[in-house]
């Protein structure tokens, strides 16, 4: 860990006292604020989904647990699925798995998201994020299936 300095403010990677993860420390001559890699991670995930384009996020596998997670009763989503983040002193670089929406423009699409992301992460943390590199798993296409349940495919029973 990096002394706490008199002024300005310094970003450091280390562990607590628990042996917790600690993605960042923000220190200054008023104290000090622990930043974990769980938080980065969520941050750039709502930034992420929040991008038109984005169906969901994370490769397949986890996809099908996100899925069996949020049928559990009390279950939530994990809004930092298919996320990765490698936080270091004063930088983090952030890893995006994603599924895109049929019709959307990748190339613009990776670039929204890469500023969504940067944005989001650099004004909530002060890391500077250095890459967002993103993975494109599979293209959705919406077929409506889910959406009409008393179309042909309805259940027969009633």
């Amino acid at each position: 860990m990096a002394q706490v300095p008199t002024t300005g403010t310094t970003v450091t990677t280390g562990r607590t006292e628990s042996g917790t993860t600690v993605g960042s420390t923000l220190d200054s001559s008023a104290g000090r604020t622990a930043i974990a890699d769980a938080v980065v991670s969520k941050i750039a995930g709502i930034a992420a989904r929040d991008v038109v384009g984005v169906h969901s996020l994370g490769g397949g596998s986890a996809r099908a647990m996100g899925a069996l997670r949020e049928r559990i009763p009390g279950g939530r989503t994990n809004v930092s699925q298919g996320v990765a983040v490698e936080v270091g002193e004063k930088q983090t670089a952030v890893d995006i798995d994603i599924v895109a929406e049929y019709g959307v423009a990748i190339a613009d699409l990776a670039a929204g998201i890469r500023d969504n992301v940067i944005t989001a992460v650099e004004r909530m943390t002060g890391l500077q994020v250095t890459e967002v590199n993103i993975v494109v798993h599979d293209v959705f296409l919406d077929t409506g299936e889910d959406e009409d349940p008393t179309g042909p495919e309805a259940s027969r029973v009633q």
